[in-house]
């Protein structure tokens, strides 16, 4: 998904956690929150749409059954320690999904997530919202897929608690999420995109 300029709800510039999910509740649109602003959320390309779902089929077929499940865009994420509130592309939750206040809304634990980048996005996902992922205690991988080129970055939480990098720019590389016992071909990942 892309984000657009800081949108005005209420009449107001800021507005309260309460305030965000009542709006956020009764709106078409999805909003991406950030300590009292409101960023609406569009729509992505056809290649953007494409690999989110190949990824996301391979995901769910490959984890029925087990305690990791995926589950797309619609899942809102919230991170209590920056305020943020965000829909990312792909999130997994491994175990029971735990939610603000119980409201089976707004997932606080998630252990991968996968941002499908966009031009307008791409900046904001490698930086400043890792930075913010990076303050959900679960968090043990980012990842990072490209819609306009062959390439994947792949951030994970090491033996010292460490982030590092793995990339992914060969179609015949196989990406591994350690976290979920998991593997995808870069060929199936960009399947029908024109890039491969």
């Amino acid at each position: 998904m892309e984000i657009r300029e800081p949108a005005i709800a209420y009449g107001k510039s800021k507005l309260t956690i309460t305030e965000y999910l009542e709006w956020e509740n009764n709106s078409l649109e999805k909003h991406e929150f950030y300590q009292g602003e409101l960023f609406t959320m569009q729509g992505a390309s056809v290649a953007h749409n494409k690999i989110t779902v190949n990824i996301l089929s391979a995901l769910a077929a490959e984890l029925r059954g087990k305690p990791c499940q995926p589950f797309n865009s619609d899942m809102r994420i919230h991170i209590p320690e920056n305020t943020l509130f965000t829909y990312p592309d792909i999130s997994m939750i491994c175990g029971e999904v735990i939610t603000l206040n119980d409201d089976d809304i707004n997932a606080l634990n998630p252990s991968v997530i996968i941002e499908v980048l966009s031009p307008s996005t791409k900046w904001y996902d490698r930086g400043e919202k890792f930075k913010l992922y990076r303050d959900i205690p679960t968090l043990k991988e980012y990842i990072l897929v490209d819609s306009l080129s062959v390439e994947i970055e792949s951030f994970r939480v090491n033996s010292s608690d460490h982030w590092e990098l793995e990339e992914y720019k060969d179609p015949g590389q196989i990406l591994k999420i350690p976290v979920l016992n998991f593997s995808l071909s870069l060929i199936e990942i960009y399947r029908g995109t024109k890039l491969i």
